[in-house]
């Protein structure tokens, strides 16, 4: 878990200066370009976990109805795994609908 250490404007941008554990910076897999700032306590719309399958064994994460506007699903989805001490968090990348605002003619 990192920290931010100074941040300060410059032009239309907000440089950062961030401290955190080296394996966080290891699971960037060397990528330093579109990188995202995120914290946990930011995280406070509750979801539930589905479970199917034989023993529950397969899990599905929902989305809350209300997040799920404007999202393209028929696309491929990645998914990284974070892991951190005490939580594994994960994060889903998902296109949103390239029509979006755009009326449907009837």
């Amino acid at each position: 878990m990192g920290s931010i250490i100074s941040s300060r404007r410059e032009d239309a941008k907000v440089v950062v200066e961030a401290a955190l554990d080296y394996e966080e910076l290891v699971q960037l897999r060397g990528e330093i370009d579109n990188v995202h700032l995120f914290s946990e306590k930011v995280a406070d719309l509750e979801t539930n976990i589905s479970s199917r399958g034989k023993n529950e064994a397969t899990k599905y994460f929902l989305i809350p109805r209300h997040l799920r506007k404007d999202l393209s699903i028929r696309e491929p989805v990645s998914c990284q795994r974070i892991n951190t001490p005490d939580k594994a968090i994960f994060v889903y990348v998902v296109n949103r609908n390239v029509f979006h605002g755009v009326k449907k003619l009837r």
